[in-house]
């Protein structure tokens, strides 16, 4: 059997005595890993070349995974070590005594003011996200976008150019422990004073072949409006980028044979009265990522029981494949065109209906040829 680590005793190893491997896949690995960490994918560990002349110690996302690799490791005569809890359990004691909120806070009104606060409060206006009087549930799940954007509300409460009232909500679709922990230390370490509440989606989704994260997500947006509603809002704000409106775009295009695009906001057609709005619609990813890193903080990526064994999504129609995929087919095309993320974004607001075969709304189909002839002879 391979030997095991505890977070508090690979924290007290000298520098150079020991590997530290993280074998989540790599979109993991970038979403947060712990400091000093090389990403060597599980299936790719066993062609590794690896150091024989220091401890190797294995991380997963909850040492389940690590354990057995450690193992092999160990089989093969390597000094090998399984990280106990792993990167979830190493997080939650990084965050135990933090407290990060001054410096957060001082982060979004200085060096991400133009970055961030500004696209925020520019797609609040342009948008016309925030009225008078509204009663909004900002929706947490725990990553990196729902809690910036909570902070960015707090910012936004204390300018109170109008009386407007904001909840931080969260649902705990069945997290395990570690995980509602991880959500509970951030927000606290953040001063964000979340509401949480409990439903079953995770175990109702678990079972189901077809397409589970899509039905998930479903059921986790009615749960928020329906518990929103109940506390006397009348909007869920959810934590969408910019860079999630230009992928839905191009995945719509290109997989769904069709033109559209995630709106900055929505009428409920479930829940009368409600609204769903996305105040961080003009915010880009990569600058999220940058104020993450900026503050240290460290977010889960994906709380799910699909998740819970140390991998994403299984790379199929459960999964995020296809929006990587997106995501990696943009980065290729901005080598060559470095404004082609804004003409994505732009071509659903200049949508000219007179160069259209097509297009739908609200009375139907609508095509060229119905109003050709009439055109020709004005």
């Amino acid at each position: 059997m391979g030997n095991s680590i505890t977070a508090e005793e690979l924290a007290k190893l000298e520098s150079g005595s020991f590997t530290l491997i993280d074998i989540r896949d790599s979109s993991a690995f970038e979403y947060g890993h712990i400091d000093g960490a090389v990403n060597i994918a599980q299936e790719d560990i066993s062609a590794a070349e690896l150091p024989d002349d220091r401890k190797l110690i294995i991380c997963c996302r909850s040492g389940i995974i690590s354990r057995d690799i450690a193992d092999e490791l160990c089989d093969k005569g390597f000094d090998a070590y399984n990280l106990e809890g792993g990167y979830v359990e190493w997080l939650r004691l990084k965050m135990e005594n933090s407290q990060v909120t001054e410096a957060v806070e001082l982060s979004l009104r200085k060096k991400f003011k133009k970055s961030i606060w500004c696209k925020f409060t520019k797609a609040i206006n342009e948008y016309e996200l925030v009225k008078p009087n509204d009663k909004i549930a900002v929706c947490i799940s725990g990553g990196k976008d729902s809690m910036l954007m909570a902070k960015l509300f707090q910012e936004l409460k204390r300018h109170d150019k109008f009386p407007f009232e904001v909840v931080f909500l969260v649902m705990d679709p069945g997290y395990s422990p570690e995980n509602r922990r991880v959500i509970e230390e951030n927000a606290r370490s953040m001063s964000i004073p979340v509401h949480i509440f409990e439903s079953d989606i995770f175990d109702s989704v678990y079972n189901i072949e077809k397409n589970p994260c899509y039905i998930c997500a479903r059921m986790r947006r009615g749960y928020l409006y329906s518990h929103a509603k109940a506390l006397g809002c009348n909007k869920i704000a959810l934590g969408h980028h910019f860079d999630d409106v230009i992928e839905t775009i191009l995945m719509g295009m290109l997989y769904g044979g069709q033109v559209q695009t995630m709106m900055p906001k929505l009428h409920s057609t479930n829940f009368e009265g409600m609204e769903l709005i996305r105040p961080l619609y003009l915010v880009r990813e990569d600058d999220i990522k940058h104020w993450r890193d900026y503050n240290g903080l460290h977010f889960i990526q994906c709380a799910c029981k699909f998740t819970d064994t140390c991998t994403t999504c299984a790379p199929d129609s459960r999964s995020v494949s296809k929006r990587l995929e997106i995501k990696n087919l943009i980065a290729e095309l901005k080598k060559v065109n470095p404004q082609v993320e804004k003409n994505i974004f732009r071509s659903v607001e200049n949508v000219n209906v007179n160069t259209v075969i097509a297009y739908k709304d609200d009375e139907g189909v609508h095509r060229f040829l119905d109003t050709y002839d009439t055109k020709a002879d004005s």
